[in-house]
């Protein structure tokens, strides 16, 4: 008997990615990743660099679902919670046709610490009646940050926004002295070791799920204060 497909929410970042790699170890039958790919700030998502997912999914050999609502209004409400209900509309939607055509088994989500996006994804999770596997969910950061370098991840920071992180991360490579870096920039300035409160974010380029790295070509903006990696080519190097 065929097992009914589960999908993966997907950005290209750490912490998607591990959630996949960890769905895929405990033998969930991931036939979808499910990228969100927000116009302006989100409250419930990953925003920055989110076309390289399409290269991450095409490495992994998984089919990438793209939701594409529109922009989201950050202005429109003063209330965190009725934006972020708003903003798990769109994904909801796109589930249900997903489920409608091929049933859902499972959604597997990268959630660490935060309440606001775990529980919304819970409650979807629960409408459309299927399993939330949330392998991160109150692990330990440094912990988590280590398993994914024991594993094999290479893992780029691709924006920053926080005290402590100047130009020089952008485009830094999250190794062991990076890590080191962030536990002290923890000690000091709060910042998380995984940039689980917007702090950094990242891109993984590879990794022991995919078949072959992704290559990136790019120059840097920053405003004095925060700045992204401006990716000007992408491309999968060659196959292991």
């Amino acid at each position: 008997m065929t097992e009914t497909p589960w999908v993966s929410l997907f950005s290209g970042g750490k912490d998607s990615s591990w959630a996949l790699y960890r769905a895929l170890a405990a033998g969930h039958p991931v036939e979808r990743l499910v990228t969100v790919h927000p116009e302006g700030d989100s409250y419930m998502y990953h925003v920055p660099a989110t076309e390289l997912a399409a290269l991450a999914a095409e490495s992994i050999g998984i089919p990438l679902l793209n939701v594409r609502p529109e922009a989201f209004d950050t202005d429109a409400t003063t209330n965190a919670s009725e934006q972020g209900d708003r903003e798990i509309e769109p994904l909801e939607q796109a589930l249900q046709s997903f489920a409608a055509d091929h049933g859902l088994g499972g959604i597997a989500a990268g959630a660490v610490e935060s309440e606001y996006q775990n529980s919304r994804v819970a409650a979807m999770c629960d409408r459309l009646g299927a399993e939330l596997f949330a392998p991160l969910w109150h692990e330990n950061p440094t912990a988590l940050a280590h398993s994914m370098l024991d594993a094999g991840f290479e893992i780029t920071i691709v924006q920053v926004a926080a005290a402590g992180l100047d130009e020089s991360w952008l485009g830094r490579t999250l190794d062991e002295q990076a890590l080191r870096d962030l536990r002290d920039l923890n000690d000091r300035y709060g910042v998380h070791v995984l940039g689980e409160g917007g702090e950094f974010e990242t891109i993984v380029t590879d990794g022991p799920h995919m078949a072959s790295p992704i290559e990136l070509e790019y120059d840097t903006e920053w405003d004095g204060q925060r700045g992204r990696l401006l990716v000007t080519d992408a491309r999968l190097g060659g196959t292991r």
